[in-house]
Parts: structure tokens; C-alpha cells; sequence
């Protein structure tokens, strides 16, 4: 059986060392995708080092935390991905179940310093340097280093030693599928900090299980288990207790619903510094399993076209449909299409308020990305077994039979509609991907 994990150790230790100019925070990196010479992509001074200590570590306590496995399988830290480039620094990481994804922002503003080379790594976020985290007070100055540094971690004559970990492939699956919800989300709330602070106010004590809604009366926002009209389906909400030691010291909360209610994330706005928090639509769902990217994940782009992608926005560090469509000759609504296929692989991150995709090449080979779904995986085998069958074909409308385990399953596409005889479909109507019948005939078709 396939690992669920990828093994690599670090060079070096993350450090919170004491330099001329105050604290100098060195975060250690790894990454399977080497580009360019540079050993460090961003140096410089953090305008709110204590606003910004103290959401890594809730983005700590986010990863170390989850809602839906057992003791055995939450035995093994995780560590965050940081992206630095376009001016801005962000911290990725998600719940040890994958249903809670946390991004924490350093916009253009929130530092003073130079990006030597864009990129993306995973950092190693030691149990010493959270420690040293929570010492840091309001008025601290902090040095920020994205890349490899040649000195360990020494405050007060302690020492770090790097460690071996390891990163679950289901963080891959999970960061494709939350860009492709970010950019299917719409509609956004804007509160006021006293807004928020009520709001939090109102969270549900213990774990629940059944769904809260968010819901507002007047100018006052709550959550509530009474539904009423415009409310907003927030499944598994104790999971927001772990932001809501944050929530007084944010300036304003923006809240961002799914159009299907599949997700529902949460930007804490703080002084160039933004938290973003997004919770899967049940606790006991993972982001990694939805398979909301499946189908952007059929069709085949050429890799010469995916290397001009992948220079053009390494170079300008934003995706702008435009002009890469008049640089490639390529179609403005193929470069549409390009663009969510590309986040399902992984060179593409959204941003909910610029509602904008930005450039962030996960530090893992592309092949790897794209080995990691098991449905598109049984899709190709049945197609490979000869298991799939085009009873008939028009226009807009494919029937099909699908062999399975004693059994055949009827497939039917008509136009951007699909259903399936299987109880995948039957179970999730579609909510959380398609199923392995319905991705092998449309795979068959659009390379018949």
C-alpha cells in the first residue's frame, strides 16, 4: 500500500535568535522543487511581531488539533507551509483531520525587508520556538528569515536540535480543493470588532453535533441552532474556539459563506496581518476527501504550456488571465479553465479579498500532486480493465455502463448534469465530487 506520508528532514533548525536589530525569527525549509540559487527568500523587520506571534501560534494549535481521529492517528506533529513573494509572506496549514485549513497573511505592509527569491517550503514549527513565540511582547522588535540559515535556534543558552518529520499527503489533496472553494465563494459579511467579539460570544460550549447557524438580528451577528431565513449552515462550530483567543485583538471579521454551504471561512483582519480560517462543512469531513477538483483534474495540459505558466507567474508572482493570454495566444476562457486546473495542481493559491488567484508552487513535484486522488486512480484502472462500456452518444447527452463487483452501474452526462447508479452518487449526490464511474466516462469521451 501506498505511504500517506512523505518523509525529509531538514537542514537546519527554525531559530529565535538575538541579533543587533532585536529578535530574528529563521525558519527552516524543505522543498522537493528547487528554483534558483538563492538559500534565503525573504529578510527583513515585521511591523507586528506580536499580533503575528501569537496567530502562529493559533496556526500551531490548529495543527495540532483535529476533530475527527483517533488518539493513534493525531500521534505525529505537522508542520506549516510559508509562501514568500509579491511582497507577501503566508503560513498554510491545516487540522491533523484536514477539515480546518489556516492561512496567516503578511501583506505588503506588515514588513520592512527584501524578497531575495520568491518560493514555497515547508517550515519546521519546533515545540521551543512556539515557547519563544508567546514571549514575544507588543512592543518586541522581530527579524524574519524565509529560507536556510547556518544557526539553530539559541535564546537563553538553549539549543534546538532539527528533528525528522513527516508531511501526510492529505495536506496536497486538502490545499487544492480550499483554493477551488475560495473561488467558487461569493458573497462576503463585514463586521465590526465589537460585531465579532459578540458573535464569538455566543460559540456553544463542548463539542456539538448537529449544525449551528449564523444568523443576525438587527446589528447583532450570533450562532444559533434555530434556523431562520438567510442563515448561514455552519457545521461542527466548536472547531472556531480555536480562533477565539484572537478575536479581540482584530480590527474588523469577514466572513465568507460557500454558495453550497461545503465550507465557510473567516478572515480576521488585523494591522497587515490577515488570519484566514476555514472550517469543511462537517467536522468529521476532511477538505482532502471531497474531490472537488476531479474533474478539472481529467483534462491533459500540455506540459509545455504548464512550464510558460510556471515561468510567467514565478517571474510576476500574480495570475493575470489577460496577459497571459496575449503572451501564449491562448483563449482568455481557456486561461479561466487553466487557472482551476492549475490550483488542482498545486501552482495556485486564492485570495478571498482580492478574489484573485496568486502563485504558490507547493515544495512537492507535480506527478506527485496528481498521484495522490484514489478515485481518479480506480477511474483510470477501469478504463485500462476495458470496464467501461458508451451504450450511446449524442450532442449533449452520453449514456453508459460501467462493470463493477458483480454489478454495473449506469452512467448518464447530459450536458453539465451527471448521475451514476452507484451508491457513491446515491450517498452524496455529487456534494463531494463524483464518483470513479462517472470521472472514467467522462475521461473516455473527451478522448474518444
Amino acid at each position: 500500500m501506498a505511504s500517506t506520508t512523505l518523509d525529509y528532514l531538514y537542514n537546519s533548525p527554525s531559530s529565535l535568535a538575538q541579533g543587533p536589530d532585536g529578535e530574528q525569527l529563521l525558519l527552516s525549509k524543505f522543498s522537493e522543487v528547487e528554483r534558483g540559487s538563492s538559500s534565503c527568500f525573504f529578510w527583513g523587520r515585521l511591523h507586528n511581531p506580536y499580533v503575528l506571534s501569537r496567530c502562529l501560534i493559533t496556526l500551531s494549535k490548529t495543527v495540532q488539533s483535529s476533530f475527527s481521529l483517533s488518539p493513534f492517528e493525531i500521534a505525529l506533529l505537522k508542520d506549516p507551509i510559508v509562501t514568500a513573494g509579491n511582497n507577501r509572506i503566508r503560513f498554510e496549514a491545516f487540522s491533523h483531520c484536514a477539515g480546518v485549513y489556516g492561512r496567516v497573511d503578511v501583506l505588503e505592509g506588515g514588513q520592512d525587508g527584501e524578497f531575495l527569491e520568491n518560493g514555497t517550503t515547508n517550515v519546521d514549527f519546533n515545540p521551543p520556538l512556539i515557547a519563544e513565540l508567546s514571549r514575544i511582547k507588543q512592543n518586541d522588535e522581530l527579524m524574519l528569515s524565509v529560507g536556510k540559515k547556518e544557526v539553530g535556534f539559541h535564546k537563553d543558552g538553549k539549543s534546538i536540535i532539527e528533528r525528522k518529520v513527516p508531511l501526510p499527503s492529505k495536506w496536497i489533496k486538502g490545499l487544492t480543493t480550499v483554493q477551488h472553494y475560495f473561488s467558487e465563494t461569493e458573497t462576503e459579511l463585514r463586521l465590526s470588532r465589537i460585531q465579532a467579539l459578540q458573535l464569538f460570544q455566543s460559540l456553544p460550549k463542548g463539542s456539538v453535533k448537529v449544525d449551528y447557524y449564523l444568523i443576525k438580528r438587527g446589528n447583532k451577528y450570533s450562532f444559533s441552532q434555530l434556523k431562520s431565513s438567510n442563515a448561514i449552515t455552519i457545521g461542527g462550530v466548536h472547531r472556531l474556539k480555536l480562533i477565539k483567543p484572537l478575536i479581540s485583538l482584530v480590527k474588523s471579521l469577514h466572513i465568507y459563506p460557500h454558495p453550497n454551504n461545503q465550507s465557510i471561512s473567516f478572515i480576521l483582519k488585523f494591522d497587515q496581518i490577515n488570519f484566514i480560517f476555514s472550517l469543511s462543512r462537517d467536522s468529521w469531513r476532511g477538505f482532502s476527501g471531497e474531490g472537488a477538483v476531479l474533474e478539472e483534474l481529467l483534462e491533459d495540459i500540455p506540459d509545455k504550456l504548464i512550464q510558460a505558466f510556471d515561468n510567467y507567474t514565478f517571474t510576476n508572482q500574480v495570475f493575470n488571465p489577460t496577459l497571459l493570454s496575449i503572451e501564449e495566444d491562448i483563449e482568455l476562457k481557456k486561461v479561466d479553465k487553466l487557472a482551476t486546473k492549475l490550483a488542482a495542481m498545486g501552482l495556485l493559491g486564492f485570495d478571498l479579498e482580492d478574489n484573485g488567484f496568486f502563485y504558490r508552487r507547493l515544495p512537492f513535484k507535480l506527478k506527485r500532486i496528481l498521484s495522490l486522488n484514489p478515485r481518479l486512480k480506480n477511474a483510470d484502472k477501469l478504463l485500462a480493465e476495458g470496464k467501461v462500456k458508451i451504450v450511446s452518444r449524442t450532442d449533449n447527452k452520453v449514456e453508459a455502463r460501467v462493470e463493477g463487483s458483480g454489478v454495473w452501474h449506469y452512467v448518464l452526462l447530459e450536458g453539465e448534469n451527471s448521475r451514476c447508479t452507484c451508491m457513491w452518487f446515491s450517498r452524496n449526490q455529487g456534494e463531494r465530487g463524483i464518483c470513479k464511474h462517472i470521472l472514467a466516462v467522462k475521461k473516455m469521451v473527451q478522448h474518444a
